[in-house]
């Protein structure tokens, strides 16, 4: 038999214990929230609420899915009476064993730790008794969304054989596995990662209406109107992404391909060319053609100044002198040693970054990799959602690195 404080307090150090940032002004939160009756012992409900409370961002929504149902998988019928008889000496050693000064100041701040457990006996004191055949309260038989043998379309069973078998587990479908940080990319989490390059700035043609503006000068001007425009807010970051083709790349055809996608989509300012392995001293814009349109990595290290964020996409996985010696590329009898170039690359362009999509787990392997990430001052991020936005992070602030 799992009691309601012990239910709440569990579920509290399940989600934290699982990675899932919690922490105990959010469990106040949700205590008062109960006690305030925002809902009204349904099982539903609770979820909405505990996830709104608990989740601060779009990419923990899954990991909560998955606690969720971890931890109420299974739980039995609540009695409210055995609840309100329990001694809380075991509670108050387990909270302030494991409780941050900083959180045991949140205690204090919220009228100290019996309050705490008061506020849970306030969230069910009404309920004093098994339930059966009702609408509301925990129990069987009935048509609450909460409780077990009974007949609700959008409930859930709690603890033994179902009855009417028309319980809907949201918390079971997991819609919002797609947002987890550590899976693979698709095309909005991704874009939803690239925006955090954007740097909004007001240039060109004034087509927009600056209100503030307008009526300050309307003021000034006697109440006679004085329109003041300004021009629109645009995402004005220049982008230059250079991307690894082929050989070992190909695994990796449909990251890149998406992340390609995506940076078309959030850039205006966007250029891009491709290389094989390692940068020398020709690129290519067109695969089909990358033999006979060569386009010499002179006239791009030229062409671009160094407002143009460097974006190099590639699992820098070669062969040690592809990297280090001149005639070394696997393509073609180069004059000068890869690292050369690279170089050249990063003289230009203070502010570039490197996206790797092997797991960043195996990069310690491969001398190459670890080549690049010192070349690179540890700006190599793997490409994953956690990835890319601390890419763009860097991006944006070039003093930050990788720490794997």
């Amino acid at each position: 038999m799992l009691l309601i404080h012990q239910m709440l307090t569990n579920f509290f150090y399940h989600l934290r214990e699982n990675n899932l940032k919690v922490n105990l002004r959010e469990h106040l939160t949700l205590l008062e929230a109960l006690n305030k009756e925002v809902v009204v012992y349904n099982t539903e409900d609770f979820y909405f609420l505990s996830r709104a409370i608990y989740v601060k961002h779009e990419q923990n929504l899954d990991l909560f899915d998955r606690l969720f149902s971890q931890f109420f998988d299974g739980v039995e019928e609540v009695r409210v009476e055995d609840f309100l008889k329990i001694d809380d000496s075991w509670l108050i050693k387990k909270f302030l064993s494991e409780l941050s000064e900083e959180e045991k100041e949140a205690i204090k701040a919220a009228g100290g730790l019996d309050e705490l457990l008061e506020r849970l006996r306030k969230t069910i004191e009404e309920q004093k008794e098994r339930h059966e055949g009702g609408t509301k309260w925990v129990g069987t038989g009935g048509t609450s969304p909460f409780g077990n043998g009974g007949y609700n379309p959008a409930g859930i069973r709690i603890g033994g054989k179902g009855g009417g078998k028309n319980a809907a587990k949201i918390w079971d479908k997991r819609e919002f596995k797609n947002y987890d940080d550590n899976l693979e990319l698709n095309t909005r989490n991704t874009q939803m990662a690239l925006r955090l390059l954007r740097i909004l700035t007001r240039e060109g043609v004034e087509d927009e209406l600056n209100l503030e503006e307008t009526i300050d000068r309307t003021c000034n001007n006697a109440g006679f109107l004085d329109i003041k425009m300004q021009a629109s807010k645009q995402n004005r970051v220049k982008i230059l992404l250079l991307l690894d083709v082929g050989g070992s790349m190909d695994d990796f055809v449909e990251e890149c391909s998406m992340l390609f996608s995506s940076a078309k989509h959030q850039f205006k300012n966007l250029e891009f060319y491709y290389f094989h392995n390692c940068v020398y001293e020709n690129m290519w814009k067109d695969n089909n053609r990358r033999y006979e349109d060569k386009i010499s990595t002179w006239d791009v290290l030229n062409k671009y100044n160094k407002d143009y964020k460097v974006i190099f996409v590639g699992d820098a996985s070669m062969s040690p002198w592809e990297l280090s010696e001149p005639r070394g590329s696997v393509e073609h009898f180069n004059a000068e040693a890869g690292t050369v170039w690279l170089e050249r690359f990063r003289d230009k362009f203070p502010n570039l970054i490197w996206l790797n999509p092997i797991n960043d787990g195996y990069w310690q392997y491969t001398h190459t990799i670890q080549e690049i990430r010192k070349w690179s001052d540890n700006r190599m991020f793997p490409l994953t959602i956690s990835g890319l936005e601390k890419a763009m992070k860097c991006l944006k602030n070039s003093k930050l690195k990788f720490n794997s």
